[in-house]
């Protein structure tokens, strides 16, 4: 498929088998989808333009890179939540965005009933962050409302995929690089995707 990247760092794929067990409880949880949000990210934003740069250490002038565009971090609420944080702490110039949907449990389609997004997002390199890629419906819905903001420049940062997901979004929007640790073979009746991780929202924040 094009534009879509399946990282196989072994510490990410260390950390999805944690994110996978069950038996990981919320705060572990918490911790490994930050870890896992930044090492994606981090994959991602190899492409972000970048120029040279100078800098003062505390022996002699060095050269050096720094960022030559705005980075936007935009979050699908609430699970994209989950892989911001480690992203903001090594990124903390990045402007963050959040746009909320539900999915409707009868028809599947996503629900729109937030969204607040970063200003310039038509100059930015953004990373749309939200673990799970089901039926693709929100991941695309998502992608929609940023370029009617005038955003070009968009990657979809997920952790888990599946070639249903995959095919709508870039049905929908290809020039939108797809970036996952892992792509599952199904989607359950419900649109949960098989084995998966469960509920990811759910894991995050439930006690």
């Amino acid at each position: 498929m094009r534009k879509l990247t399946v990282c196989g760092d072994p510490i990410l794929q260390h950390i999805l088998a944690e994110l996978r067990d069950k038996n990981t409880a919320p705060p572990r949880f918490r911790d490994m989808m930050e870890g896992a949000g930044l090492l994606m990210g981090l994959e991602a934003l190899k492409d972000v333009r970048s120029q040279p740069s100078q800098v003062i250490t505390p022996l002699k002038a060095a050269p050096a890179r720094r960022l030559a565009q705005p980075v936007a971090l935009v979050a699908i609420l609430r699970a994209g939540l989950g892989m911001l944080s480690g992203l903001q702490r090594y990124v903390p110039e990045a402007r963050v965005g959040h746009i909320g949907l539900y999915r409707n449990e009868e028809t599947l389609n996503p629900i729109r009933y937030y969204v607040r997004l970063p200003v310039q997002v038509e100059k930015s390199f953004i990373l749309l962050l939200d673990p799970m890629l089901a039926t693709g419906g929100s991941a695309a819905e998502a992608v929609r409302i940023l370029k009617t903001d005038g955003a070009k420049d968009i990657r979809l940062v997920t952790l888990l995929a599946t070639r249903t997901g995959i095919r709508r979004v870039h049905r929908e929007h290809p020039d939108v690089h797809i970036y996952t640790a892992a792509v599952d073979p199904v989607l359950n009746k419900i649109g949960y995707i098989v084995p998966g991780l469960g509920d990811a929202g759910d894991r995050l924040f439930t006690l």
